[in-house]
């Protein structure tokens, strides 16, 4: 599964322009780009203890909450974690029977994206296995991509205001893709 799914990845970015260094963000906006639909991410202060986020969908666009209160890396690997279960063709945390919202931040949420249905934010916050294999093929999507993002940080060419060296490290540079 694990070769399979680093292919799949790797083929994905190779499509796109995303180049190093990583920007998460970015790689969304392209991703959604892709697919016709946008991927908007909130940021959004999750009430759970440690990095969380949730995946919904809605006919406009797709939503990855993530947790407002820890660090960018975490927040990467958040939304990069709820990316892979979109891309991974898992089921949206907006299926299911509503659940009634008495948070006012779930309520300003409802208020500022009002395709999300009722009780589908509270419904992707109450998941919380990570055993399934739904999870562990989202978990290693986004450790896949950050690893591969890491190690081109670190060997990708930089650019240089000499015109000449400019040219020769972009030549090489084309051939370094993703791993």
């Amino acid at each position: 599964m694990q070769r399979q799914l680093r292919r799949q990845w790797r083929q994905l970015l190779s499509r796109l322009d995303v180049r190093p260094p990583l920007d998460v963000a970015e790689l969304c906006r392209q991703v959604g780009e892709l697919r016709g639909k946008p991927i908007r991410l909130v940021a959004h202060p999750i009430s759970a203890n440690g990095p969380f986020g949730a995946w919904i969908t809605t006919a406009a666009a797709d939503y990855l909450l993530y947790q407002e209160n820890t660090s960018k890396s975490h927040q990467d690997h958040i939304i990069l974690h709820e990316l892979g279960h979109l891309l991974g063709g898992h089921q949206s945390a907006d299926s299911g029977e509503d659940v009634p919202n008495s948070d006012p931040d779930l309520n300003l949420l409802q208020e500022r994206y009002p395709d999300i249905g009722p009780g589908s934010v509270q419904r992707a916050l109450r998941r919380t296995s990570y055993d399934t294999a739904e999870e562990i093929e989202a978990e290693s999507a986004a450790t896949i991509i950050l690893e591969w993002a890491s190690v081109l940080d670190v060997v990708a060419y930089q650019p240089s205001p000499n015109p000449t060296t400019e040219r020769i490290g972009s030549a090489l540079n084309d051939r370094l893709g993703w791993l």
